[in-house]
């Protein structure tokens, strides 16, 4: 019997990659970090007949500054840089606190930010970690008939991103390129916490949160999002919602938590229950606000916290 079509391409630059992607005529997928995609190999759930890496492909490494403070990050920016690199520590706390809790160091090291965004896992942590962060996602493609030029590009909020559980808004011939983290504002602080079985398990249930405070510490903007809260990394806005235009007090954290807890749609599975979830999310959104907003009024605090951790 004649063996099934597969097809390696070790790209050496972003075009020989959406070149490769380009022909749709084969299952095609591209290969980053491989720690989703390499299991989902080995027990046959996926079986592409073409993988291009992208893992010599420089310019997706890179992080890079932007002009108004924030950080453009390169698709194959590693876990581990984000937990380690002292400008992103400095401009990003969250990701840096978040990164920790990504599974264990040699995962870290391997796996991608842009990996990570495409698989579109809602028990990862770094989409959530994102959608707070109101962070824009960098997509291109091969031109198709009749597009001028050799490629073509597009930028989305990462809110519209995800569509569904592994599911995005990504077609066969598009690849990810870059994930763009507007700048931290003053008054900003914000906190990440989840819940797993064991150390470097999938989350049971994660909650970022983000809120920037004004100089009479009113909450003039909030972001909640959570970890294996539903069907897709969700962004929770009318639990942050309640929280903007007045002072943060404890009881209006606490509000914020329970509606939080309510509206989300968190899935029973062996590992845990709809309730016992639900219970996890009041439980963290609360922890996570109270240190977000201590941080926000303490400038420097979150960044001293992430350099020592």
């Amino acid at each position: 019997m004649k063996p099934p079509r597969f097809d390696y391409v070790a790209a050496a630059s972003l075009d020989e990659a959406l070149e490769a992607l380009a022909d749709t005529s084969v299952e095609t997928r591209p290969l980053a970090g491989g720690q989703s995609l390499v299991p989902l190999l080995n027990f046959r759930l996926a079986a592409p007949e073409r993988l291009v890496d992208l893992n010599g492909i420089a310019e997706l490494a890179r992080v890079e500054e932007m002009e108004d403070g924030g950080l453009r990050l390169g698709a194959m920016t590693r876990h581990r840089q984000l937990e380690l690199d002292p400008l992103i520590a400095q401009r990003i706390p969250l990701l840096a606190e978040a990164a920790r809790f990504i599974a264990h160091p040699q995962i870290r090291s391997r796996g991608t930010v842009g990996g990570s965004v495409a698989h579109a896992d809602p028990a990862a942590e770094l989409p959530a970690v994102l959608l707070t962060l109101g962070a824009r996602v960098h997509i291109a493609r091969r031109s198709r008939d009749g597009e001028p030029g050799s490629r073509v590009a597009r930028k989305l909020d990462l809110a519209g991103f995800f569509l569904g559980p592994f599911f995005s808004v990504l077609e066969p011939d598009e690849l990810l390129t870059a994930i763009e983290v507007p700048p931290r504002a003053a008054g900003e602080g914000s906190a990440f916490d989840e819940v797993a079985r064991r150390r470097g398990d999938y989350a049971i249930i994660g909650v970022a949160a983000r809120v920037r405070l004004d100089d009479a510490g009113v909450c003039r903007e909030a972001a909640i999002s959570l970890v294996n809260g539903g069907s897709t990394p969700c962004v929770m806005d009318e639990a942050a919602d309640s929280l903007v235009g007045a002072g943060p007090t404890s009881g209006a954290i606490a509000s914020a938590a329970a509606v939080c807890a309510e509206t989300a749609d968190p899935a029973a599975d062996m590992h845990a229950s709809e309730a016992y979830r639900r219970h996890l999310i009041r439980v963290l959104t609360r922890r996570v606000l109270t240190r977000a907003i201590a941080r926000a009024r303490t400038p420097g605090r979150q960044e001293a916290r992430t350099r020592t951790r």
